[in-house]
């Protein structure tokens, strides 16, 4: 548990607070977040150095300062939902009887989508991707099997587009829908993007038979016709450009208006395993690779050719995923040494340290071996992180972690898919394991949080897709036919 200063200027935040939304009231509650340590849990000491994150989350997911009063002396315990509604039927926050974001956030945020699992889909091909559209009411999911299925949530899940990839290498790497919601891109270990439209009436999309796949080209002459794969694109926030990261150690901007590459830059010295824009205005781009480094390119002021803005050191191992919190200041990033960890972009460094690769004395490869246990305590004598989680497994695949959803929880949760069949859901504060769901019987690539309900989806090797809820509809949950193991642990 840390506290936060007794006054607080949002002003003195710095540039990026001026795109988060926040309520007139919000900055007046600055009662301490609380945090027990739970069993399995592992806290990182950078946790009790940073305020400032605390201070954000606290003002995007806690209540008006007037509800915690009530009880004197348990500022640091949740404000009960009971009190809240008769604290807004008392106009306790001066607002005319209606809840802030934050009121509300606070409350949701209390229910955490443990409950099920009821069964979306099973394919016979494993799970890769998936995302929810932004509103929540589209949810795509991408399978090895050359499969990329687009369910309405608002309907029931009904499979609304069962998309057949084309020139498929290996299994689908990655997709992105439009801000519109009008088009989906999908990539493969191919520098040949294919696009969709996701807005047609054709149920069976099958490419270049019920459909046109329209192909997006990243290669160029100077490739002398090497073929390199696509392992992670993103549609910018006005839905004009994609940027991806490839295996040939490059981003790739390509501007979806000229049906061209505009921008190549080599990122990293290995496989950019993963990139997202940092915020709307898509002139910061995020980058992690298999060289262990983060990396923040600002596409306004290249230094130089192949000259990020910033690089941010810490991984022991390479970096799987990137997730940007949106306000150009805050990311995530899942990493090959087991751990989470949370980065201000403003602690960058212009260059790494000269020795900033650890000698180890241990060989292995995520694939198919185990972490070595005497890794497991190592840190960076150089880390720039600004906490770290620890308790998920990353092996055999690109795991990916995320923000949970701002509307509904302030985003003050992160959580992950896990090798070891499971999702985790940590307190991005105090470090906490709050949550441990498990249902799969292989690894969890991707999970996904609805961006207003408290429903998340966990996308599996398996081939299932199952959905958690809190507080469920009462019915019996649906089960796969496979065996599998059905627990949930809840902190």
């Amino acid at each position: 548990m840390f506290f936060g200063p007794s006054e607080f200027d949002v002003d003195d935040m710095g540039y990026a607070m001026s795109r988060l939304e926040t309520e007139p009231d919000a900055g007046k509650d600055f009662s301490g977040v609380g945090s027990s340590s739970s069993s399995g849990s592992h806290i990182s000491s950078e946790h009790l150095d940073h305020d400032e994150i605390n201070q954000i989350t606290k003002l995007k997911s806690s209540p008006h300062q007037r509800y915690s009063r009530v009880v004197p002396g348990r500022h640091e315990l949740p404000v009960s939902t009971v009190r809240m509604l008769a604290g807004r039927e008392s106009n306790f926050s001066g607002r005319g009887g209606r809840f802030s974001a934050a009121d509300c956030c606070h409350m949701l945020s209390r229910y955490l989508p443990v409950k099920g699992p009821w069964l979306v889909d099973q394919m016979n091909s494993r799970a890769y991707v998936s995302q929810f559209s932004t509103d929540g009411s589209l949810f795509i999911a991408g399978f090895q099997g050359s499969h990329i299925r687009i369910y309405n949530v608002e309907k029931g899940w009904k499979v609304q587009k069962d998309i057949l990839a084309k020139s498929l290498r290996w299994t689908v790497t990655d997709t992105s829908l439009s801000p519109d919601q009008r088009n989906l891109v999908y990539a493969s270990m191919s520098p040949m993007v294919h696009i969709v439209d996701v807005g047609s009436g054709t149920t069976e999309s099958h490419a270049n038979v019920t459909e046109i796949h329209d192909g997006l080209d990243f290669s160029s002459d100077e490739d002398g016709g090497y073929s390199f794969g696509i392992f992670s694109v993103k549609f910018s926030t006005d839905g004009r450009e994609l940027v991806a990261g490839s295996s040939d150690e490059s981003i790739y901007v390509y501007d979806l208006e000229a049906n061209k590459v505009s921008l190549r830059t080599v990122a990293h010295t290995s496989d950019v395993n993963t990139v997202c824009f940092a915020d709307e205005s898509g002139n910061l781009i995020l980058s992690g690779g298999d060289d262990n480094l983060c990396k923040v390119w600002d596409r306004r002021c290249f230094i130089g050719r192949d000259k990020a803005a910033g690089v941010l050191v810490g991984h022991l191992e390479g970096v799987t995923f990137i997730d940007s919190r949106g306000d150009g200041r805050y990311f995530i990033s899942n990493g090959k040494d087991q751990t989470i960890k949370l980065w201000d972009i403003r602690k960058m460094s212009s260059t790494p340290p000269a020795k900033h690769d650890v000698i180890r004395n241990y060989e292995w490869d995520y694939r198919w071996m185990d972490y070595p246990p005497e890794a497991r305590d190592l840190k960076h004598p150089f880390d720039q992180s600004v906490a770290t989680y620890k308790g998920h497994s990353v092996l055999r695949t690109l795991i990916r972690c995320y923000f949970s959803p701002s509307h509904s929880t302030g985003q003050k949760y992160i959580y992950t898919g896990s090798n070891d069949s499971s999702v985790y859901i940590y307190d991005l504060v105090s470090g906490d394991k709050v949550a441990v769901l498990k249902h799969h019987s292989s690894p969890v690539r991707d999970c996904n949080w609805h961006p207003n309900y408290p429903t998340l989806i966990s996308s599996s090797w398996d081939g299932d897709l199952v959905k958690w809820e809190f507080p469920g509809r009462g019915e019996a949950p649906i089960m796969s036919k496979k065996r599998v193991r059905r627990r949930h642990l809840y902190y």
